[in-house]
């Protein structure tokens, strides 16, 4: 191979697709704009190919872009981590790890994992984003996170999951609802309830959905929560019955006296939590290392429904 792009150039590319605005991606790369152009000119005719369109109303990716830029930052990503393997060893915990989390399970469980990460690698720089699923298995893929907790991914031929814990889910219930004096509800008796759900993107959604055609039920799309608190509410007002995870129930649950909690027989009422990152990842013995810790902290929630894999 005759040709291999630098750093910088990839730099420059990133930042351009970011910004789409050469004096804006200058600035983000602390270079002057000529000096950008130049290079990324320069890159584009090393390659053959033309990376973005520009055009009067602005710049724009091309499709031969669109395909190139998850690899442009996949390689950027790979030279980050022969820095930070070099310099804290392959198993320990240090430098930088972006770590994405689902909303319906991180703000129950990494108050625990936190303080034992600060514990033992006082050097950790931890950055946490909170997302749902879909949008946080994009951002691992395409080399913005480093891992995520989430209940599952799609693009397991690109991703390795370990199991982190095993949470158990509950059908919340009005106290008035006719199925409240039920110490469970087999499946068919749900046959034409209302079922609540969590937007598009969150596994809750997808469960709901397999619950509504295995009981016959009306899967309310129009009525859709955008997070755990909203879809409470939404039970308590009347609006339908609805999925919750033990760890939401513990920490929330107690606000609402007119709601009980469920067991549904017939189906799983259990979701898995998982550790993801990317397949051939240099760090993946971090990673490995963040699992025994988490499954720490896991162990420390002292959460009934909330258990490790058994082994």
């Amino acid at each position: 191979m005759s040709f291999r792009p630098t750093p910088r150039q990839l730099d420059y590319f990133v930042a351009l697709a970011d910004t789409l605005h050469f004096r804006k991606a200058a600035e983000k790369c602390n270079v002057s704009q000529p000096t950008l152009s130049s290079q990324f000119k320069l890159l584009e005719d090393q390659l053959g190919v033309t990376l973005v369109d520009r055009g009067s109303g602005g710049i724009s990716l091309t499709a031969t872009g669109e395909r190139l830029l998850p690899l442009a930052r996949q390689a950027l990503e790979h030279l980050d981590e022969i820095v930070t393997v070099a310099q804290v060893g392959q198993s320990n915990l240090g430098g930088l790890i972006r770590l994405g989390v689902s909303p319906t399970f991180g703000p129950y469980f990494m108050p625990f994992l936190l303080p034992i990460l600060k514990r033992d690698f006082p050097d950790l720089e931890l950055y946490i984003r909170e997302d749902r699923p879909s949008l946080l298995e994009e951002g691992l893929l395409a080399g913005r996170l480093d891992c995520v907790i989430t209940p599952g991914v799609s693009a397991t031929n690109l991703l390795v999951s370990r199991i982190l814990c095993h949470e158990d889910v509950s059908l919340a219930v009005p106290t008035s609802h006719p199925l409240a004096g039920l110490e469970a509800i087999p499946v068919e008796l749900l046959r034409g309830e209302k079922l609540l759900s969590l937007s598009r993107g969150y596994h809750l959604h997808n469960d709901v959905q397999l619950l509504a055609r295995a009981a016959g039920a009306d899967f309310l799309t129009d009525y859709e929560g955008t997070s755990l608190d909203a879809l409470r509410q939404m039970v308590s007002m009347g609006m339908g019955l609805a999925l919750f995870p033990a760890a939401y129930i513990a920490s929330e649950f107690g606000k609402e006296p007119d709601l009980l909690l469920k067991k549904v027989e017939g189906v799983p009422m259990e979701r898995l939590m998982y550790l993801v990152w990317r397949r051939g990842s240099s760090r993946n013995g971090h990673y490995e290392n963040l699992l025994e810790l988490a499954q720490m902290a896991v162990s420390d929630m002292h959460i009934e429904g909330v258990e490790l894999e058994d082994t």
